[in-house]
């Protein structure tokens, strides 16, 4: 039973990082032959949160601010409950470096912006995920 179990969540994981994907570079928007065109960096540190809270768009701020850490959860307590991270160091580490890929990847294909406070929010949410899951199995 317990490798039945293993193999569904693992199951679950995979859709779940097709969806994750999907949602974050192979949007609509995405052509092979415009690679490295259209892609944009922003460095700074939740600038487009505050302004976002300037204009008072509370729906659009917590859509993307809260979107960001719960999309990594998933990733952070598959991590953890599988074993693959016997640390929440480790959780965190691929969290980020998951997070890196999908701004990368955005970035190459332009299919939305590289934002720093992305890479910070995700990560932050594997951190959770892989605390959840090490909070319940103790």
């Amino acid at each position: 039973m317990k490798r039945i179990r293993r193999v569904a969540v693992t199951v679950l994981f995979l859709f779940y990082l097709v969806v994750v994907m999907r949602i974050t570079v192979f949007r609509s928007s995405f052509m092979i032959h415009s690679l490295c065109q259209n892609g944009k960096i922003i460095l700074t540190l939740f600038e487009g949160y505050i302004d976002l809270i300037r204009r008072g768009d509370w729906f659009a701020f917590t859509y993307l601010f809260v979107g960001n850490i719960v999309w990594f959860v998933p990733f952070g307590m598959y991590l953890q409950y599988m074993g693959i991270s016997k640390t929440l160091v480790r959780t965190v580490l691929y969290g980020f470096l998951f997070s890196l890929l999908i701004e990368t990847l955005q970035y190459v294909f332009g299919t939305g912006f590289s934002e720093l406070d992305d890479l910070v929010l995700n990560t932050l949410g594997a951190w959770i995920g892989g605390v959840i899951v090490t909070v319940v199995h103790t």
